[in-house]
């Protein structure tokens, strides 16, 4: 490494000494910077690797996924790992998880080893697996939700059997390379790294037995790296203003105009169904209503009502993807007077301090269970929504420069495109357009956009 060459010329003056060491560290910093997600600041996915006991030939070992971010999770097709083997391992036998290939597995006489590649690659269990294929925390299709929404379901695990490996902690060799998708990409791993032995618990807590060997890898996600446009938008509307502010234009991809088929439908049109169920159905390529946006999300944010102590707030997420459903879909704003919340209707709320407990303008919502935590693809069924409402504090209240609209929104982790500030609804007596008061129209115009949103 850079560093360790700067820091080992013994010859070179301090001041030399400095600059280079400086300039080793700049240029030697993770290409991953971009992964750093300021609402989650600590979030990642870390892989621990429990060698549980030596067999004559490698060992067995314990292999757990841990979700460690606050509302970014993996949803079906699920979870694929990958890694690099550091020797000639072999993978004899796997419980509670599968790889995609055998590889060449040719030159062993009697019993075949489970998998032969260089560079397995690991997939999820299905639920209903016979029980004598199941370990703890294993066999769900890959699905890992966010340990905000179900700690229980946070972490997924599976067991493997290494051969023509070491059989003791000094000769062992860590597998390298690690790759994760979620099910695509957007995770970056970094090296393994050897820890101190996991220790496991009795259920009485009165004895603890641990790992013979334990290394941990740590996987940062990139919304940059998971997709080349957003998935999701924002879209604002008020009780004081006409004006709905839609999402801003191609905010998720343009209209094509037949260049590429099948990246959008009508929904009026005669082929909706066939279009569906097209080659794309079992690939996972979405299918999007045609918009001006071109968001398989659109989350509505509307201003619903102004009391004298408190105000209420619409929250609308739509889905325009004919060819998914989002289960235990979560979303996050940020808005400064969110330290208020004083009744929540139809979502589960949670708080997030990202910034220290002193600051508490960021939530999280999803849906309760068994009655709104499934998104249904895109139709009359393809929408949740709920109302928020919230004590105004004196010091800081104003519907005054979009001063009610949130500052920042993601849906399942990612970042949603927000319209431009100066196209926020203005407040009527604020509008370069009008001077007016509020008027009946506008009054009647909430009142009938609040009916069609709930009949979206």
């Amino acid at each position: 490494m850079a560093v360790g060459g700067a820091g080992s010329s013994r010859s070179v003056a301090p001041c030399c000494c400095a600059v280079l060491l400086a300039a080793a560290l700049l240029f030697s910093a993770p290409a991953t910077t971009e992964a750093y997600d300021a609402l989650d600041p600590n979030g990642n996915i870390t892989i621990k690797w429990d060698v549980m006991s030596w067999t004559p030939d490698g060992y067995v070992a314990v292999v757990t996924m841990f979700n460690y971010q606050q509302f970014r999770h993996i949803q079906a097709p699920g979870w694929q790992l990958g890694w690099t083997w550091a020797k000639k391992e072999v993978i004899w036998s796997m419980v509670g998880a599968q790889t995609t290939e055998q590889g060449d597995c040719s030159k062993f006489k009697g019993g075949t080893p489970h998998c032969c590649k260089k560079d397995p690659t690991v997939v999820d269990l299905l639920p209903g697996t016979p029980y004598n294929m199941q370990i703890a925390n294993c066999c769900k299709a890959g699905v890992i939700n966010t340990f905000n929404q179900d700690p229980s379901n946070a972490a997924s695990s599976f067991q493997i059997s290494v051969g023509l490996a070491g059989t003791t902690n000094k000769t062992v060799k860590l597998p390298k390379n690690f790759t994760l998708k979620a099910p695509g990409p957007g995770y970056t791993c970094g090296r393994a790294m050897i820890v101190r032995p996991t220790k496991f618990f009795t259920g009485d807590g009165r004895r603890a037995t641990q790992a013979l060997m334990t290394w941990n890898v740590t996987c940062t996600y990139s919304q940059f790296l998971a997709q080349k446009t957003p998935s999701c938008c924002v879209s604002l509307s008020s009780f004081y203003n006409d004006t709905i502010v839609n999402c801003p234009t191609c905010s998720c991809g343009c209209q094509n105009n037949g260049t590429s088929p099948g990246s959008c439908v009508n929904e009026n049109s005669p082929y909706l169904q066939s279009a569906i169920d097209g080659p794309g159905k079992w690939t996972g390529q979405p299918l999007v209503q045609c918009t001006s946006h071109m968001c398989p999300i659109r989350i509505h944010w509307h201003v619903k009502l102004n009391y004298k102590e408190y105000w209420r707030v619409k929250i609308t997420i739509t889905n325009f993807n004919y060819r998914m459903n989002y289960t235990q879909w979560n979303l996050v704003a940020q808005h400064p007077n969110f330290n208020n919340i004083t009744q929540l209707f139809s979502f589960n709320y949670k708080p997030l301090t990202p910034y220290g407990s002193k600051i508490n303008d960021t939530a999280m919502f999803w849906g309760v269970k068994f009655y709104n935590d499934l998104l249904m693809q895109a139709g009359p069924l393809g929408n949740a929504q709920s109302e928020l409402l919230l004590r105004k504090d004196s010091k800081d209240f104003t519907f005054d420069k979009g001063w009610a609209f949130p500052h920042r929104v993601y849906f399942n982790g990612d970042n949603c495109v927000m319209p431009p500030p100066d196209a926020y609804p203005w407040l009527p007596n604020a509008s370069p357009l009008t001077k007016q008061p509020l008027t009946l129209s506008a009054l009647v115009f909430s009142i009938v956009l609040a009916t069609l949103l709930a009949y979206a």
